[in-house]
């Protein structure tokens, strides 16, 4: 058996969590069993049900059901951290070696949907993958989150049901990550491009059909490792690709449960006046409205022409245009209480655009007009955004905005299968953009979003002194000296215009009253497994 440095897997284990396998019930309410849900979905699944080859809620929220994690966010807690994580498929888990070896033990008994039984091959199968490791023995079509897997130096199974990863240096959010929507374990026997088509995981749901561009229709897993659970029979995740419609929708009932991040202030305060009884729980999403700019194209290679964008865009007056008030100011990380390491609105008058308005535009005319921009030679550009109505919507507040300052943009909407290969390949020169982080911490997004070479880092900015400190708040073990690091570099990201932020989206997460236990969480990333959800009706 390989042996880490110092790392001894069943001596002096740390055991930091086990899997809770019950939940309080909805205000000591018994729960139910039976019964089925109708889900609203906003379009259909662009990567079908393969989430390590997704960027998108799309994706992650229907897929979910079907997957487990090695550990997971506790579902009944709204506020994630490294406090609220418990196991999924790993029963206990330690950190050894100063935060450079984690080892889990696995849950026994756990079956795949196909009735093969999940065991250490399949962590290692999917993480491998993930990293890219030499040795993998699949390769994904296309990995968003390839850099979160960066500090991985190896992955042992010395045993069915004993997985340790090595880290190259000190990593505690490694853990985190982990727990994320975005990280479920795939089957070693089973191709990765099968997921794009269908699903074989070991979750509290399975799939009974997908029938493109209508539904997803999930059955009750009656083999499943948690004991009781699923509550509900089975999960229909309805396809309304029309705003309106889907409103419409669950107003009349005909959907139970609302789709994460769509529900804006406006569209709730409508519902809430049309049934009262419907529960309405706003919450922060860990979505960010922003701009990307290609970096290696002109003219936004040059960094002062990137800077009058950002200057240009009055953010405050997007919030309440836009979204009915419905978002809050920030940098490149969720401000309080909706995440916890970003900047505080008062921290953020400093930096582009978020002064006085009028300030703020004279500032950007000045800086087109020293990059050879004026009214007499304008900058004309096509403004890429996706196509659906939360981009749209803001996209076209951005063009109206840029046009005040000389910048001429016209909209180009692109399709959803389109979109995410698109940004990738930096086929663009401007967009209106939302990003979603699958945690809220520093490692999940400075690697992913901006990490040089990586292939979410759609401005393909590359800063590698910056990324020296992202390194650097990574391995650092002192929470005041890592969020000082943290603030830092965010302030760093807005003053060279990476990827302008322009605000953190709320959601207003819509369910009628007979829906239990679906705890809307502040990331629409990590809620979706639903085996604690049951039907008082």
């Amino acid at each position: 058996m390989a042996r880490f440095r110092g790392l001894t897997l069943t001596a002096g284990l740390a055991v930091l969590g086990v899997l809770a396998l019950t939940f309080a019930p909805a205000l000591g309410q018994t729960p139910k069993y039976g019964g089925s849900l109708n889900v609203m979905l906003r379009e259909d699944l662009a990567q079908g049900f393969a989430i390590h080859e997704s960027s998108t809620i799309s994706t992650v929220w229907p897929a979910s059901p079907c997957f487990n994690n090695l550990v997971l966010f506790d579902p009944g807690k709204p506020v994630e951290s490294a406090d609220t994580i418990i196991g999924e498929l790993a029963e206990k888990w330690s950190w050894q070696d100063n935060y450079r070896n984690l080892v889990f033990f696995l849950r026994k008994g756990v079956k795949w949907h196909d009735g093969k039984p999940f065991t250490s091959k399949d962590v290692k199968f999917t993480f491998d993958m993930l990293r890219e490791a030499p040795d993998a023995q699949a390769k994904l079509r296309i990995n968003p989150r390839k850099d979160w897997y960066a500090n991985v130096e190896a992955i042992e199974v010395p045993d069915p049901y004993t997985v340790a990863f090595r880290l190259r240096r000190p990593q505690p959010s490694f853990l985190v990550m982990l727990a994320s929507g975005y990280t479920p374990v795939y089957a070693a026997h089973v191709p990765p491009a099968s997921y794009r088509t269908g699903c074989i995981g070991t979750g509290p749901f399975k799939v009974k059909e997908w029938r493109k561009g209508e539904f997803v229709e999930y059955m009750k897993n009656p083999d499943y490792f948690v004991k009781g659970r699923p509550y509900l029979d089975g999960l229909r995740y309805v396809v309304i690709a029309e705003r309106g419609t889907r409103t419409a929708a669950i107003q009349a009932g005909r959907l139970d449960v609302s789709f994460p991040g769509e529900t804006s202030k406006t569209i709730a305060e409508q519902l809430k006046q049309a049934v009262p009884q419907l529960v309405i729980t706003p919450v922060g999403t860990t979505v960010n409205d922003n701009i990307i700019m290609n970096v290696k194209k002109p003219p936004f290679d040059n960094v002062k022409v990137r800077l009058a964008v950002s200057y240009a865009i009055d953010r405050r007056a997007l919030i309440q245009a836009v979204h009915g008030g419905g978002a809050v100011v920030g940098a490149s990380l969720a401000p309080k209480p909706y995440g916890v390491w970003g900047l505080a609105e008062k921290n953020l008058l400093a930096l582009p655009g978020y002064g006085k308005p009028e300030d703020m535009k004279a500032r950007a005319r000045k800086l087109l007009a020293e990059a050879g921009i004026t009214p007499q030679n304008p900058l004309r550009v096509e403004m890429a955004t996706r196509a659906i109505a939360i981009y749209v919507d803001m996209a076209s507040f951005v063009i109206n905005e840029l046009k005040q300052v000389g910048i001429e943009a016209t909209l180009k909407q692109i399709e959803t299968a389109q979109w995410h290969a698109m940004a990738t390949r930096g086929d663009y020169q401007i967009g209106a953009n939302l990003t979603g982080l699958g945690v809220d911490d520093p490692d999940g997004n400075f690697y992913e979003n901006y990490g040089c070479g990586s292939p979410r880092n759609y401005s393909q900015y590359c800063n590698e002194q910056l990324m020296k400190m992202v390194d650097q708040q990574s391995q650092e073990l002192n929470p005041a000296k890592r969020l000082a690091l943290v603030y830092a570099i965010q302030r760093t990201l807005e003053e060279d215009a990476a990827r302008p932020m322009l605000d953190w989206r709320l959601d207003y997460f819509t369910v009628w009253p007979h829906v239990k236990n679906l705890v809307p969480h502040h990331n629409i990333y990590n809620f979706g497994r639903l085996q604690e959800v049951w039907r008082d009706k």
